[in-house]
Parts: C-alpha cells; sequence; structure tokens
C-alpha cells in the first residue's frame, strides 16, 4: 500500500464515527437511558449498579423488557422517547443488564415474541386497575 493511501485510510479513520464499534444498545442507552439511569433520578436503577439491577434482572428479560417499555414505577412508557422501537428499547435494556451482572442477548425473533406478548398483557392489566 501506498503511502497516500495509507494516510488516506488513517484520516477517515480517526475521523470516522465509532458509532459503528458501540455495542448493542449502548447508543440508545447514551441518548435516551442515560438521563435516569446515569444519575439514579427517581431511584431508577444506575448503569452497573448490581445490587439494584440484580432483582430485575431475575424477573427475567421478556418481563422486565417489556415491563418497561410500557412504563414502571417512576418510569415512563418507552424511557419517554415515544419513537423508540421495541427492538432498539430491548437492546438498550439488555445493555444496561449486562453491565449489571446480566448475560443478556440481542432479542431474537422467539424472545421478541415473548416480549410483545408481555407488553400486551402488561398494558392488559394496567387497563383493568381502576
Amino acid at each position: 500500500m501506498n503511502s497516500s493511501l495509507r494516510s488516506l485510510i488513517l484520516i477517515a479513520a480517526s475521523t470516522a464515527s465509532f458509532t459503528a464499534f458501540a455495542e448493542p444498545g449502548e447508543n440508545t442507552y447514551k441518548q435516551v437511558c442515560a438521563a435516569c439511569h446515569g444519575s439514579g433520578v427517581l431511584n431508577a436503577p444506575k448503569l452497573g449498579d448490581k445490587a439494584k439491577w440484580a432483582p430485575l434482572i431475575a424477573e427475567g428479560q421478556a418481563t422486565l423488557t417489556a415491563h418497561a417499555y410500557v412504563g414502571v414505577r417512576g418510569m415512563p412508557a418507552k424511557g419517554g422517547n415515544p419513537n423508540l422501537t421495541v427492538e432498539g428499547f430491548s437492546d438498550a435494556v439488555a445493555y444496561m443488564a449486562n453491565k449489571a451482572g446480566g448475560n443478556w442477548k440481542t432479542p431474537d425473533a422467539k424472545t421478541l415474541a415473548a416480549i410483545n406478548k408481555e407488553i400486551e398483557a402488561r398494558k392488559a392489566g394496567l387497563n383493568k386497575k381502576p
């Protein structure tokens, strides 16, 4: 490789967005979730707080993700971003759970189906309450 091409590649690499190298869910966490989960607003479990995340992780990926997506405790639905998809939200929840000791994967079709089923059950349960 000649030096001009090498220099061009180095310049491009140094100015490229490193977003492509982010973990799944990391960008959504930074853009949406960090506002509360970075500082613990309204008792939100902070990123990496194993003690606070442990009982949430124990709920299971589908349950925790669905309940959070619909809104739970002080957390608004979709983390306050009405445009957030289930897939994007799920990746962010998995990212946060993993930073606190979980071992969750980016949801596959089966897991997303379970999350969506739980979302519908959660909404139905909330609609029944007086």
